[in-house]
């Protein structure tokens, strides 16, 4: 069985980009979020237009891991019309280029570190830190691992964090933030009236909400699920942190589609050049990769992942604070 750097060689069959199929995959989404966007604006009763603009939401999706590929140079790597038109999805979903890139690749160079930056990624405090912590400081971690919070990623994960913050901190290099905020609120009073509350309700807040708390929860459950591993900068290495930090998430196939097989994301850590489109191709022909830590999407193992807030260096497991604490001690 191959590990270190022999297993992540071994991913390099798999880290090719077929242009045709590359391109198939976005233009395929694009046309139906396209057909989803226009049913709910001509169906006429609320009760239709919901689900088609839940579907829309599921689709931007899609669309967003097919744009984090392309971040990721996985896709069409050399395409000017690709980088134009990415660097558009990435401000109409508030996620900008300049943003996205920095955050996420300090997250895969640092994913699972304990003493490191929490840039990309939530934060995680040892049983030891959080015991010593102020209820300040206590306050402010929770919120941010909070189950609302994720819910309501739109507000929290992509407006604040991808957008506001960026701005408020450095204007002048985070501009493209600035334009992606004023764009939404542009789109928003022009739908507004254009079509009317009610359409931009099921056209751009539905599926804005859906697509942020699915997006907002699968980055957190990808790295804080019962069996992860977290370590100390010196006994961490960038496999471990992919096989043993790191999730394989369970789907049927149309999660699978929806979510662009970003299931599989223990392999995605390994070698994040592998097409999401090439991702199970690896799964079934590497036997390394066939033995994952695994999570899942249904409702119980949803509650479980949410309910785990500390790190226990002693038990090497994530707890929830009743659990870590007792009863009198994890509150803030």
């Amino acid at each position: 069985m191959r590990s270190g750097k022999a297993l992540i060689l071994a991913t390099r069959e798999f880290a090719k980009d077929d242009t045709a199929t590359s391109w198939s995959v976005v233009f395929s989404t694009g046309g139906l979020l396209l057909l989803a966007a226009v049913a709910t604006v001509l169906l006429p009763f609320w009760l239709l237009k919901l689900p088609v603009s839940i579907l829309a939401g599921l689709l931007m999706v899609r669309m967003f891991v097919i744009y984090h590929d392309h971040q990721h140079n996985a896709i069409l790597p050399r395409s000017k019309v690709a980088k134009h038109l990415m660097r558009l999805w990435g401000i109409f979903a508030m996620t900008p280029s300049c943003i996205w890139q920095h955050s996420h690749n300090h997250h895969h160079n640092h994913n699972s570190k304990l003493r490191s930056a929490h840039i990309g990624s939530y934060p995680v405090m040892t049983t030891e830190r959080y015991a010593n912590a102020s209820k300040q400081e206590r306050r402010k971690y929770l919120f941010m691992r909070h189950p609302a919070t994720i819910l309501f990623g739109y507000f929290t994960v992509f407006i604040l964090g991808m957008c506001i913050a960026p701005v408020m901190e450095n204007p002048k290099e985070n501009r493209d933030s600035l334009i992606a905020l004023l764009a939404h609120v542009l789109l928003y009073a022009v739908v507004v009236a254009a079509l009317g509350v009610v359409n931009a309700l099921f056209l751009l807040f539905v599926p804005f909400f859906v697509a942020s708390a699915l997006g907002s929860y699968l980055f957190y459950a990808q790295h804080n699920f019962p069996l992860v591993i977290f370590k100390d900068k010196a006994g961490w290495s960038y496999e471990g942190a992919a096989l043993d930090s790191s999730s394989y998430c369970q789907m049927g196939p149309f999660m699978r589609y929806i979510t662009g097989n970003i299931g599989y994301h223990h392999i995605h850590h390994l070698n994040a050049k592998i097409p999401f489109y090439r991702l199970p191709e690896a799964y079934e022909k590497l036997p390394e990769l066939q033995t994952p830590r695994v999570t899942s999407l249904r409702p119980a193992e949803i509650i479980r992942c949410l309910r785990l807030k500390v790190w226990d260096v002693e038990k090497q497991k994530l707890l929830p604070l009743d659990e870590a604490f007792g009863s009198d001690c994890g509150s803030p």
